[in-house]
């Protein structure tokens, strides 16, 4: 089977950001199956332009399309650079050869029309993955507030879901969402966030990284991670001002994004010398890197929408064998509990988050028993090498519902052939009479042109 992913953000190990499809690719093209992706030259999180534009990733085919690389600047340039990359990867996706399924992704939601287009084009089965509940999450945040921007949204959004011959959701929390759409359960398939365990050694502990970072005889609380609106990394800096008489306690924040900057100077401003800043790291040096941590920080703002959420950094944490502060609620947090693997604190709660970080360092035994039953869970529960072949049921599915006869289909086709001829007819009558005359005048007769054709 020949697989064409549409994914603007696409990342593969030696990049920064989540590497799900990498991953998922990797294990399909072991199965014997052919990967394609149609992904952009800007690094996401970054916003440089420094990717070539075909390469072999391990077997995938990765093909990048030129995109507008202000991502970061305003809401507007994300929008012009998310159309960019529909209408580029649209014309690329035009050229690649034979496919027998496309598999779109969201977000951005935008390039999900590119994966539609091009599955009907190609007469291919459109499958849509669904890792972020766009638009109502931007809403929420207040991102997006225009309401007309809001309508098209919502549109599009319902387009997407109601034309796709099948959906993948990656959080147990998104399923309530998709009912309010009518969509079958036949059509949906959950096949979650997870992580490729086998990259990582809960024994390990970092002390390269630890020396590197100036982090030795230090606890650790480390957050990897987008730095965005969405992350609530005031309320971590909140909580290390009030850890700030404890000095052998560092919080450490991994990552890139629109409020980087404006981090680094309040944390600056307020004295903040427990908290260390560090760039964005490739995916292939997460797992030396987590094992520096003693505790693994996950955070979002204390939105309802983000209930619904399986970030992956929380998977990745307790593939290392680390315990998570868990500052969201809801399906992750039933996911934490469930493994014994952490603790629940309060989203938006600086003291909380402050007091289980003073907890956990006094208590290293506890970090390691829960660290153990993290990996333990994790590896049962969440590995990429069964959720690989969990995606290849599901696109046999959805081949399957694609090519089954659809009862009456070809009368209703014929019907709606009929009605939309005749009304164009009579509607174009007028100008069908008038070139006729025109032809008849300035050419002679006849005036409509017959010819035989052999085929069917």
């Amino acid at each position: 089977m020949h697989i064409l992913i549409i994914h603007q953000m696409f990342t593969s190990g030696r990049e920064t950001g989540g590497t799900r499809h990498y991953e998922l690719s990797r294990h399909l093209i072991r199965q014997g199956h052919e990967v394609s992706v149609m992904a952009s030259t800007v690094t996401y999180q970054t916003g440089e332009t420094t990717m070539p534009h075909r390469e072999d990733l391990d077997g995938i085919n990765v093909q990048r399309t030129w995109t507008y690389s202000a991502v970061h600047r305003s809401f507007l340039s994300r929008i012009i650079s998310f159309l960019s990359f529909m209408l580029s990867s649209f014309w690329r996706g035009c050229r690649i050869g034979k496919v027998d399924l496309v598999w779109g992704t969201s977000p951005p939601i935008i390039q999900g029309i590119t994966a539609y287009l091009l599955a009907r084009i190609k007469g291919v089965p459109f499958v849509f993955e669904v890792r972020d509940l766009w638009p109502d999450f931007a809403i929420e945040i207040g991102v997006l507030t225009n309401p007309f921007l809001i309508r098209v949204s919502k549109w599009l959004e319902r387009f997407l879901y109601t034309h796709a011959d099948h959906l993948i959701v990656n959080s147990p929390g998104f399923l309530p969402h998709l009912a309010e759409f009518d969509i079958p359960l036949s059509s949906t398939s959950l096949v979650t966030n997870g992580v490729e365990t086998s990259m990582f050694d809960p024994d390990d502990r970092g002390l390269d990284i630890r020396r590197e970072w100036g982090l030795e005889g230090n606890f650790v609380v480390l957050y990897a991670g987008a730095h965005g609106l969405a992350n609530d990394l005031g309320t971590v800096l909140d909580a290390a001002g009030l850890l700030n008489g404890y000095p052998d306690i560092r919080i450490v924040l991994v990552g890139d994004g629109k409020e980087r900057f404006n981090l680094m100077q309040r944390a600056e401003v307020q004295g903040l010398d427990n908290v260390c800043f560090i760039p964005g790291q490739p995916k292939s040096q997460m797992p030396n890197i987590l094992a520096a941590m003693d505790v693994g920080l996950a955070v979002l703002l204390p939105l309802p929408m983000f209930n619904t959420t399986f970030p992956n950094k929380v998977f990745d944490y307790m593939a290392a064998g680390r315990p998570t502060i868990l500052a969201i609620d809801g399906v992750i947090r039933d996911v934490i509990e469930k493994a014994d693997g952490g603790t629940f604190a309060p989203p938006g709660d600086a003291k909380a988050m402050a007091e289980i970080i003073l907890e956990y360092y006094e208590n290293p035994e506890r970090t390691a028993r829960q660290g153990k039953h993290a990996c333990e869970h994790v590896r049962a529960h969440f590995d990429r090498v069964n959720q690989a072949d969990a995606i290849v049921r599901t696109f046999d599915r959805a081949r399957q519902q694609y090519l089954r006869p659809r009862p009456f289909s070809g009368f209703v086709k014929r019907c709606l052939d009929f009605v939309i001829s005749l009304t164009a007819l009579f509607f174009l009558s007028p100008v069908i009479i008038l070139l006729i005359l025109i032809v008849r005048l300035a050419l002679g007769s006849p005036a409509i042109f017959r010819q035989l054709r052999t085929g069917y």
